[in-house]
């Protein structure tokens, strides 16, 4: 069975907004690092328009730095599933994932390979409910944003983890990554 990976970029008080967390190269070659340990994202809709407005080669402009090419160039590649009820149809090279969460989740886990990465708040939020997130990675980085969504709200049973490893960065943000303790 593939794991089911889940990352993402906190501040100290923990604000999950990307727009309070600033990006640099480390960063990225980390997350490219991420994303190459999967055969498949899984996003919600949210996620998956952000993601495809930046990286899809027809949305670029150009604006962003040469280093997040590798970035761009392999979450392009990547094979997609999308949750969603809202939307009626994906492409970028995804697919629509409808009806029962769990077991839609736990069909794409049994698919041999070397894993699914998981990003965003809400889907992930969901997924913690259910128990099938295998591993969690927080990179939490050195600020304080003072307002914006907040990891796991409204989260209705505690998760115990238990930490796996631990990578610093230059720019002072931590990656800390967890597996729920069974």
């Amino acid at each position: 069975m593939r794991p089911l990976r889940y990352s993402i970029n906190v501040t100290l008080d923990g604000c999950c907004d990307h727009r309070a967390i600033p990006a640099d190269e480390e960063l990225h070659r980390h997350a490219v690092e991420n994303l190459e340990q999967a055969d498949a994202l899984l996003f919600g809709r949210v996620i998956y328009e952000m993601m495809e407005a930046a990286f899809r080669p027809s949305a670029r402009t150009g604006a962003s730095p040469d280093w997040t090419e590798p970035f761009a160039r392999t979450i392009d590649a990547a094979k997609k599933y999308v949750v969603s009820s809202t939307l009626d149809r994906v492409d970028w090279n995804a697919e629509l994932v409808r009806g029962d969460l769990s077991e839609a989740v736990q069909q794409l886990k049994r698919v041999s390979g070397k894993g699914l990465f998981v990003g965003g708040v809400k889907l992930p939020l969901a997924l913690a409910e259910l128990g099938l997130i295998d591993e969690y990675e927080f990179v939490v980085h050195p600020r304080l944003a003072g307002n914006g969504p907040t990891l796991f709200a409204g989260l209705s049973k505690h998760v115990e983890l238990k930490l796996v490893s631990r990578l610093e960065f230059r720019s002072g943000a931590v990656a800390m990554r967890y597996e729920p303790k069974r």
